[in-house]
């Protein structure tokens, strides 16, 4: 198993991207293998502060992957340092380059509209040995992938993005029914595949202002950035508080 480390009463995993892919790409040979891997940030920690059966769900993750600079900044306020970023949307790209050329299957679920079709396309295109074996933004329900198990397929590794905490419930309730070895949820990160949604420049996501840039571009959410606000309060209060 990987190592991890606790920020706010949530396991983060401590490891670097290149050891993730070695663990999954070792142990989903094995039959009976299954991995839920969600990708916290600190608004996602916020929540889960604030609900502790969502938490309790992030906790009981195989791998929680460190999706926010954020919690780069907490680790080492904690005394806790993280050895690595490694954001959803990034992860999606590297592990389809790792498992383009080799027997495995990915699939895509979720997103708004054709969004999951436009972005196996568009990885396709990048990696053109991807065996896609599934694409589609149904509502989160698991009909459509079992649908799959009744014509003897299976998808060894399914993107699912529904948004927090949709998509780590769904994928904690329905990993253990459906032909599905790895479970992974990755949030926004069809919206920028598809070309949806511009991503950050490189040396602004370098930097850790890619919240920032989307801001700008949707200023809508800047509720949702006010839960900085209260991850920067909950990391200083747990540093004192020891």
């Amino acid at each position: 198993m990987l190592d991890t480390k606790t920020i706010l009463g949530v396991k983060i995993s401590d490891a670097n991207e290149s050891d993730i892919l070695e663990y999954l790409l070792l142990n989903i040979k094995k039959p009976n293998f299954k991995c839920k891997i969600f990708t916290p940030n600190p608004e996602i920690l916020v929540y889960a502060h604030e609900h502790q059966e969502f938490k309790k769900i992030l906790n009981h993750a195989d791998i929680n992957l460190n999706d926010g600079v954020g919690l780069l900044y907490a680790g080492m306020i904690l005394g806790k340092p993280l050895k690595q970023r490694i954001t959803g949307v990034d992860f999606v790209k590297s592990l389809c380059n790792a498992v383009a050329e080799k027997p495995i299957t990915v699939g895509f679920l979720g997103g708004r509209g054709n969004v999951a079709e436009l972005t196996a396309k568009r990885l396709k295109g990048m990696y053109p040995s991807l065996k896609i074996v599934f694409s589609s933004g149904d509502n989160p329900d698991h009909t459509s992938v079992l649908k799959l198990s009744e014509n003897n397929k299976k998808i060894d590794i399914l993107f699912v993005a529904y948004g927090f905490p949709k998509q780590e419930e769904w994928i904690s309730n329905h990993i253990n029914e459906i032909p599905v070895k790895i479970g992974i949820s990755v949030g926004g990160s069809f919206d920028y595949y598809s070309g949806t949604i511009k991503r950050a420049p490189f040396f602004i996501r370098f930097f850790g202002f890619e919240w920032l840039f989307r801001l700008i571009k949707e200023p809508w959410r800047i509720k949702r950035q006010l839960a900085l606000l209260k991850f920067i309060v909950l990391v200083l209060k747990e540093r004192f508080a020891h």
